[in-house]
């Protein structure tokens, strides 16, 4: 019995793991692995079960991705998201051009200008947007103070964050913390 690697765009999230296992299971299919932007099931599904899979994924905000290339530019972004939004010891420098070569197994100069020509934007500019809205998410949960959120972004000092800051979002790190209607943006569309 063979297997066969799905790979699934904007499953960003651990709720996003959770509604993908939910709705494979109602189509009764077996889950061998799942993990963010893959699932792995066995046996491979045939031409309908494909077309099944497709529309419950459009249904709920997620998409299939047949070509190489987007699995490739979808794997940086999960990785880069994972690293930032869900890894607790974040140190600096951790998402290098390095780290993300060796991962996804590609040599960086490639990656990154595919990333470019798809995306508009260089991975670089991506993981910024990503730590900017992890910010948000910490200044909003009033926790840590900007200096601790600084350090556990990896960036050199709290004004280079501010700086960064109020670059994207046209406000201070303290303005935006006072805003009552915070402006977060769902990570899919970062």
């Amino acid at each position: 019995m063979t297997n066969t690697t799905l790979h699934i765009k904007n499953m960003v999230c651990n709720r996003c793991l959770k509604v993908v296992k939910e709705e494979f299971t109602k189509l009764n299919l077996n889950i061998d692995s799942i993990e963010l932007g893959e699932v792995r099931i066995s046996p491979a599904p045939d031409k309908t079960q494909i077309q099944q899979i497709r529309e419950m994924l459009k249904e709920n905000g997620f998409e299939l991705i047949d070509d190489k290339k987007s699995q490739l530019i979808e794997r940086i972004k999960t990785l880069i998201i994972e690293k930032i939004h869900y890894t607790t010891d974040l140190q600096k420098d951790v998402i290098s051009s390095d780290y993300i070569a060796k991962k996804i197994g590609y040599d960086y100069s490639y990656l990154s200008h595919l990333f470019s020509s798809v995306e508009g934007v260089t991975i670089e500019k991506y993981i910024i947007n990503q730590k900017i809205e992890k910010t948000k998410e910490l200044l909003v949960y009033n926790e840590l103070t900007l200096s601790e959120i600084a350090y556990q972004l990896g960036y050199s000092s709290v004004q280079h964050l501010s700086n960064q800051f109020k670059k994207i979002t046209g406000l201070a790190p303290s303005h935006f913390k006072k805003l009552k209607s915070n402006k977060r943006k769902p990570l899919d569309e970062v």
